[in-house]
């Protein structure tokens, strides 16, 4: 792939990002006040409509699929957006697009909107077409401590249910905010202890990606197979596991993008111990 195609590519992935950004941010005030002076933006706001469907605009398909995972032992799933006129005499890269904590894999083509604004970039020629592929990064058959809402099909790693915490999990889905007894599952431990239950499971997420759910995708759909082809994006909680595991798959991910990521972002010297 061409610099320049993928940085449509990678500016399709941070369109689909942008427009959660804010209020992400805005409902995690345990990280810190904003700075003062506030500083000036790096990146121009997203256009009026960039994810709202237009009859006039060719329209991709957002597919649920499941795969077998051995970290869980069962079946996971994950949704899959084709782009218009998918074909499988062409070949696609691919765009892996994490959730943040509390989400799951309906979030990014849910609340998200994720495919109206791929449908958007790639008709006005922002975006090359791809596949994205939008999965649970909950990689634990443990129920969620930290949210009380499940998912379709509730229960191990359902996160919050469609409508609920969008894909960076603001409002009542971030720790310590809410009413009182925020961050507490149904029994389970608040805060701290929960958080690390939510942590783990979405490290485990690395194994299950590598080594379960890129290979179901290569054998089921058109997809150029290499790493300049294939890329890793995520927001709050899947911003941090796409550095954490991009940076670690370097053989992997020919492009990396995390989005106001989360706390569980390792220290840069473990990201990159060799910048040379």
């Amino acid at each position: 792939m061409s610099i320049v195609n993928f940085r449509a590519l990678s500016t399709g992935a941070l369109t689909v990002a942008v427009g959660v950004i804010a209020g992400a941010a805005l409902a995690q005030p345990q990280f810190g006040a904003p700075p003062q002076p506030r500083p000036e933006a790096t990146l121009a706001a997203a256009p009026a409509g960039f994810d709202v469907r237009s009859e006039a605009v060719p329209a991709g398909v957002v597919e649920r699929v499941e795969f077998d995972s051995k970290v869980t032992n069962g079946k996971r799933p994950a949704s899959v957006y084709l782009p218009p006129g998918y074909s499988a005499d062409k070949k696609y890269p691919v765009l892996y697009l994490l959730h943040g904590i509390g989400g799951n894999e309906t979030h990014w083509p849910g609340p998200g909107a994720a495919g109206a604004i791929l449908d958007n970039l790639i008709a006005e020629g922002k975006a090359v077409p791809m596949i994205v592929v939008m999965p649970n990064g909950r990689a634990s058959n443990e129920p969620s401590t930290l949210f009380t809402g499940r998912g379709p099909g509730g229960g191990a790693g359902g996160g919050a249910p469609p409508g609920g915490p969008g894909p960076g999990a603001p409002g009542a889905g971030a720790p310590g905010a809410g009413a009182p007894g925020a961050g507490r599952g149904p029994g389970g431990p608040p805060g701290g202890a929960a958080m690390a239950v939510e942590f783990t499971a979405y490290a485990d997420f690395e194994r299950e990606l590598i080594g379960d759910l890129i290979p179901f995708v290569e054998s089921h759909y058109s997809v150029r197979a290499d790493r300049k082809h294939r890329a890793l994006a995520g927001l709050s909680m899947g911003g941090g596991q796409s550095l954490n595991f991009g940076l670690n798959n370097v053989d992997t991910f020919a492009f990396v993008g995390g989005f106001s990521s989360a706390p569980n972002t390792k220290p840069p010297a473990e990201l990159v111990s060799d910048p040379k």
